[in-house]
């Protein structure tokens, strides 16, 4: 918790910081083009009451002493609670980004054990050399070409937005304006990790114990899904935990290009605008998701793996021995 506590107040410090220093006027945000044409005076007026004329110091004090009690300010954009305008956003991200990560996260594991099963065979060396062609393509181009086939060319399907107008509840058109933005996020994501799959999975194969139980007639699917795939699960666990921000990253591309009403278009509209206050949630969620994952995943490696137990148990007899 103490780790939690330090990342997330590093995280919140240093995200103030740089967005204050960076180039760019946040009155533009919440005022428009009025700001051309205010004087001096106004525009000290305007920063008064928004509280950007003080020190980036002052700033952040406020700020911070403000959000330990639930008041995150406004949205200089949007004119309303930040806290209400993630509200609005955040389930279309979960929604998306979620079932983006289970397909990934059980597609990789059959890729993975399929390209092992299939060692130097025709679908190995198939599902190996697309999936590094196709993760070397970069998430926004990828998802222009879906765009200008499925959309422009064929008109299939939208390419744009989480819903058609008054189509809010409609579940079977939420669903056709997901397709492309999914596609896109487990395209880029689902080769990858189904590669680092099979070569875990091939160490294993080539284990001593592999060999004995061979030796012992054991079937081979017995030994890929009992044995193997059980030793490799801890270390994926870690892996796909820390693939989170890489995941959540290319969601965020991916609903910019698309103008997916979710936490992704707000990060860039937030940034674009010196919105500053919604840009300072909107990147300790996201920090507060990874690092929540990451800790999760040492939790359950511990519970899946024995041997990290017993690798803790000599420290805890000598902490004993020492009292």
């Amino acid at each position: 918790m103490l780790i939690f506590i330090i990342s997330v107040w590093v995280l919140s410090l240093v995200t103030f910081y740089v967005s204050r220093l960076a180039p760019g006027d946040p009155l533009v945000s919440y005022y428009g083009e009025r700001v051309e044409k205010m004087s001096p005076e106004e525009r000290e007026w305007a920063e008064e009451k928004l509280g950007l004329n003080d020190k980036i110091s002052v700033q952040y004090a406020r700020w911070i002493r403000q959000a330990l009690h639930g008041n995150f300010g406004i949205s200089y954009k949007y004119k309303m609670d930040v806290l209400e305008v993630l509200k609005s956003r955040i389930g279309n991200t979960l929604v998306l980004g979620g079932i983006g990560f289970l397909i990934i996260f059980f597609g990789s594991l059959l890729l993975g054990i399929v390209c092992a099963w299939k060692e130097g065979g025709w679908t190995d060396r198939m599902i190996c050399k697309v999936g590094t062609v196709i993760s070397c393509v970069p998430e926004f181009w990828l998802a222009l070409v879906l765009i200008l086939v499925f959309s422009v060319s064929l008109r299939w399907l939208p390419s744009s937005g989480a819903y058609a107008v008054g189509q809010e509840n409609n579940l079977s058109d939420r669903i056709v304006h997901m397709i492309l933005p999914l596609a896109v996020i487990v395209t880029e994501h689902l080769w990858y990790y189904g590669y680092m799959v099979r070569n875990k999975m091939l160490d294993e194969v080539r284990a001593d114990y592999v060999l004995l139980a061979k030796a012992k007639g054991m079937k081979k699917s017995r030994i890929m899904i009992t044995h193997c795939l059980r030793n490799i699960m801890p270390s994926y666990l870690s892996i796909m935990a820390i693939s989170v921000a890489h995941i959540m990253g290319g969601t965020y591309v991916v609903e910019t290009v698309f103008s997916y009403p979710g936490i992704g278009t707000l990060a860039y509209e937030s940034a674009r605008y010196k919105d500053y206050n919604l840009l300072m949630v909107v990147s300790l969620l996201s920090g507060i998701i990874v690092i929540v994952c990451n800790m999760a995943a040492q939790i359950l490696n511990e519970r899946i793996d024995p041997r990290i137990r017993i690798s803790r148990q000599p420290d805890i007899q000598e902490v004993r021995e020492h009292e």
